[in-house]
């Protein structure tokens, strides 16, 4: 009588599958943590660390609010004659010419009068870009001084590049009072500031160059200004 084998009886788990795809996973993390560091340190490498005025004058300035100086120095730089006109862009709806001048010695906010317009509408470095290109048009500029902070400068002109590519960009990268005090290494707020900037930086470079392959995973809207709601009919008046 022959020997009956039993179905039941429970088989050797199989670990070499499990090892092989762990060995991946591990191999894949280390890769992109590797890749991460190396792209941080080049992306902190275009970082100024001190400010350095253009070399050159240009048709026009614009200044991306939302760090301390910014503004003066952008209006230091229109009183100096380096551009024809200042667009400050990403102004608040609320704030008016005379909260901005208040800041300003006399002398440039005469300037702030007569040669600088105020953009209200930008809310992020891709509307700035967007406002920009409209304000260049209407200008007629072909080269353009950038004013933003040192950590912000990387991702403003990789939006301002993608939104006017006939337009030369001339950097100004305004350094801050805390980048010049302490290391950024040691103080963990500067830390989370760059880390996070580094992080919208990679995003920003991934969607434009999607965008030059002819995948915009996110359209941007036209620069004409949104037509007016129209009116219910009424009767015509006498």
């Amino acid at each position: 009588m022959g020997l009956q084998y039993d179905d039941s009886t429970p088989r050797a788990p199989a670990t070499r599958p499990r090892g092989w795809l762990r060995a991946v996973i591990v191999g894949t993390m280390a890769i992109l943590f590797v890749g991460a560091a190396v792209g941080f340190i080049a992306f902190l490498s275009q970082l100024r660390g001190v400010e350095i005025k253009p070399a050159r004058n240009a048709d026009g300035i614009v200044v991306l609010t939302g760090g301390s100086s910014r503004v003066s120095d952008a209006m230091e730089l229109l009183a100096g004659g380096y551009g024809k006109r200042l667009l400050i862009s990403g102004v608040h709806p609320t704030n008016a010419v005379s909260d901005i001048s208040r800041s300003l010695p006399d002398n440039q906010s005469l300037l702030l009068r007569c040669c600088v317009d105020l953009d209200r509408s930008a809310v992020n470095t891709r509307s700035n870009a967007a406002e920009t290109r409209r304000w260049v048009r209407e200008r007629g500029f072909k080269s353009l001084i950038v004013v933003t902070s040192n950590y912000h400068m990387p991702r403003a002109i990789v939006e301002l590049s993608h939104a006017i590519p006939d337009v030369t960009l001339i950097p100004f990268a305004v350094v801050g009072d805390r980048w010049r005090d302490e290391p950024w290494w040691t103080s963990g707020a500067t830390l989370r500031l760059l880390l996070s900037e580094y992080a919208k930086y990679v995003a920003a470079e991934v969607r434009v160059r999607l965008a030059g392959g002819g995948i915009d995973l996110a359209p941007e809207l036209s620069d004409q200004p949104a037509p007016a709601p129209r009116r219910p009919a009424t009767a015509q008046a006498n």
